[in-house]
Formats: structure tokens, C-alpha cells, sequence
């Protein structure tokens, strides 16, 4: 009959821990990517009375609950953060302690920059990933902390290749006068001044052939003037480019002596794109479809986000959209056994395996959705329910103890 006083008291423990985890579940409602916890209970090992064997056995109570943290997919709503991400299945973002050091994991994804530059929780915990180097975005390096370059200038980048998507009208005669196009293009120097190149087409004589002018302004030189980059166009009866071909050398220009004090300009006309040709000759009016040039002025940073698949996007004034950083994900393969650590993170116990780090979408990880949060996965009418159980048994192990105690004084009370 006494051990009812211990097992009464293991059942009012146990309820006290587990109220302790629903409390601290309802606590962190609001928390983004917050994984609720659930109480495992389990009984402690039975007594047999008598001789027999096993047919009387009273038990011990209950043993110290187990808590395990149930990482289900949280909601996902939009946010008006850019730095915002969300997790889109299995996995973690890895970030390091601004203190220790120490290499954590997360789902929380409401992301800030601090002073130094470096993308942080809101916590500060350091963001980490690949960054850009030399225009390069290397992943298969070691991740480091992720920087955003707020403020930072883009330096400019020298036009070397222009192209015209265009078609030149077979109906054109060779006159006199004759039938002449022009179009232009603006093209850039190793300061980030602007060009602009003219390229004039006329008809010849020979069927399904033009004659081509690439005139570069003689304002923008020193010596004036520029002598121009001339050849021929040759089609066949299809109104396909026949010369040059695409294993001939493209169209060079070559520009020195700019008044800017800027380097030399080399510029190569692609007439193909891969092996297709990007003119034409067909009954049609002349006229252009696309241009392209790979050049660039100096920009200001206009604003930085990070889209969909973890990638840091940096927007300039000249329009330009440029991937500057990339964040890193880890998998874990029994992410319940991690511990929390607080600040949304976990840390990897004695009985975790080791993480797998990679880029999101990869090897099993979840995708990360940019401008986005992931909501916690409590469930407040679950949690108010187990509320309601827990107090219920708390209160009936109380009474155990009310009725052993009286039953005790009966006991006593028997020798009077």
C-alpha cells in the first residue's frame, strides 16, 4: 500500500513535466519555424507478489517522461521581409554563434544584415554559404559566413561582344540609290563610359548580298577620325546567312585612343548564335529584334533579397540582377535527436548523425522559398486539450495521495 505514496508522486512529476512542455509550446506559438514537443510516457518496472509467477505484479508509477520534438512542415506565409526564407521540406539552415564559434542549425528565417555586412538571424546568429569571388559563385567550396555588400559599388565591364537578331528585306534593290538599313547599339568602356556603335547595311549589286559599315563616333576619340569596320553578307535563295560562316573569324573592332583615357576597346560582332545564324534575308521589312552586349557602367547597389533556392540577389541602378551569395542547407537524418539550444537553434547530440551540407533541392534537402516565413507547428487546440488531460491527471494522482493518506491513518488508528 505505501508504494502508492511513490508511484502517486513519479504520476505528479511526470504530469508537471509534461505541462511544462504544453506551456512551452503555447510560449512559442508565434515563433517562425518553432517545432513543437510531445510527452512520451512509460511505466517503471513491476513488482511480482506470491509465489507465482507474474500473475499479481503492481507497478512502480511512471517513469521520467521522454520529450520529442516533431519536425512537421510548418505553414508557409508570404512576408514582406526580402531577407525572409522559409524551408520548404526536410533540412536546415547552418549558422554560427556570433560567441562561441559554434556551428548551429535553424529553421527560423527571418534574416537581417548586421554592421559587418554579414546576413544574420534575428537573433544574430551568422548565416552561412557561399559568396561571389571575381564574378564567380564556387559552391564546392567550404561554406563560410555569407555577406551582403550593402552599399558597394559594381565596378564597370567592358563591352567585347555586341550581336543583332535582325532580317534584311529581299526586295531591297541596289538602287540607285540604294536600299540601305541602320541600327545601333550601346557599348561600354573599361570606365563604364558610354558608346555608341552604328552599323550600316546597303544592298549590292549580286543577288543575296549586302554590304556592312561598323562606325564608331569620332567625337569619343582622341584622333579622329575612326575608320570603320566594313565586309559583306552573302545569303543563299532561303534567305539564310552562307558567308561569313560559322567557323569564320567574326567581325572585329578594335577602338584605341578614347578620349575618356579609358583602355582600348575590342569588340567582336557575333553573327551566330551557337551555330545559327541571327540574320536573315526574307521578303520582309528590314528590321531589328533583339540586340545584345555584355558590357556594363559602374552601379549602385538599388536593393538586396534572396529568391527562391537560397540565392542572395543583389539589384543595381543600371538594372543589372546579380547573384551574390548562396545559402547552404544541412540534412540531418534523425533531426529529432537534436537538442535545443535556444534563439530557434538546435546542436547535434552524441546521438545525431552528422549533417549532410549542400545546396537546397539537393541530396534530400527541403527547398528554401525566398519572401517567405515558415510558421510554428503548434496546434493551439491540440495544446489546450492535452492541457485539460494532463490537469486531469494530475488532480487524479493528487487524490491517490489524499486516499493512501487516509487509508494510512485507519491503519495507524487500529492499534488504539
Amino acid at each position: 500500500m505505501f508504494t502508492s505514496f511513490s508511484t502517486a508522486l513519479s504520476a505528479l512529476g511526470a504530469h508537471t513535466t509534461a505541462v511544462d512542455v504544453v506551456g512551452n509550446n503555447l510560449a512559442n506559438l508565434n515563433t517562425p519555424g518553432y517545432k513543437s514537443s510531445v510527452v512520451v510516457f512509460s511505466d517503471l518496472v513491476t513488482q511480482s507478489l506470491g509465489a507465482g509467477l507474474g500473475e499479481t505484479q503492481v507497478g512502480f508509477g511512471v517513469a521520467r517522461p521522454v520529450t520529442i520534438r516533431q519536425f512537421s512542415q510548418g505553414a508557409i506565409q508570404a512576408s514582406s521581409g526580402p531577407l525572409d526564407v522559409a524551408i520548404q521540406g526536410d533540412g536546415f539552415l547552418v549558422v554560427k554563434d556570433p560567441v562561441t564559434n559554434a556551428v548551429l542549425y535553424t529553421r527560423g528565417g527571418n534574416l537581417q544584415v548586421n554592421k559587418m555586412g554579414q546576413l544574420v538571424t534575428a537573433t544574430g546568429f551568422r548565416l552561412q554559404g557561399w559568396n561571389e569571388s571575381n564574378g564567380i559563385l564556387d559552391t564546392t567550396q567550404p561554406v563560410t559566413d555569407v555577406i551582403v555588400p550593402v552599399g558597394s559599388l559594381r565596378a564597370p565591364a567592358p563591352t567585347r561582344n555586341v550581336s543583332f537578331d535582325l532580317n534584311l528585306d529581299a526586295s531591297a534593290t541596289a538602287g540607285p540609290p540604294p536600299a540601305t538599313f541602320s541600327t545601333s547599339i550601346e557599348v561600354f568602356d573599361s570606365l563604364g563610359g558610354s558608346h555608341t556603335i552604328s552599323v550600316r547595311f546597303e544592298k549590292t549589286a549580286n543577288p543575296g548580298e549586302w554590304s556592312y559599315s561598323m562606325i564608331f563616333p569620332d567625337s569619343d576619340l582622341l584622333s579622329p577620325p575612326f575608320t570603320p569596320v566594313t565586309g559583306t553578307l552573302q545569303f543563299d535563295p532561303q534567305g539564310r546567312l552562307t558567308s561569313p560562316t560559322v567557323s569564320d573569324p567574326m567581325p572585329q573592332m578594335t577602338v584605341t585612343g578614347l578620349a575618356n583615357g579609358a583602355a582600348d576597346l575590342g569588340i567582336t560582332w557575333q553573327l551566330f548564335n551557337g551555330t545559327a545564324p541571327r540574320l536573315t534575308q526574307f521578303s520582309q521589312p528590314s528590321a531589328v529584334a533583339a540586340n545584345s552586349q555584355d558590357g556594363h557602367p559602374a552601379a549602385q547597389l538599388i536593393r538586396v533579397g534572396i529568391g527562391d533556392g537560397g540565392r542572395v540577389l543583389a539589384q543595381y541602378s543600371n538594372g543589372e540582377q546579380v547573384a551574390v551569395g548562396q545559402l547552404a542547407m544541412a540534412s540531418v537524418r534523425n533531426p529529432e535527436s537534436m537538442i535545443a539550444v535556444g534563439n530557434s537553434n538546435f546542436q547535434l547530440s552524441a546521438r545525431s548523425a552528422l549533417p549532410a551540407i549542400g545546396l537546397p533541392g539537393t541530396g534530400g534537402r527541403g527547398q528554401i522559398i525566398g519572401g517567405a516565413v515558415e510558421f510554428s507547428t503548434v496546434d493551439i487546440a491540440r495544446e489546450f486539450t492535452n492541457l485539460i488531460v494532463l490537469q486531469r491527471g494530475y488532480q487524479a494522482n493528487a487524490r491517490v495521495v489524499t486516499a493512501v493518506d487516509e487509508i494510512s491513518q485507519e491503519t495507524i488508528n487500529l492499534k488504539r
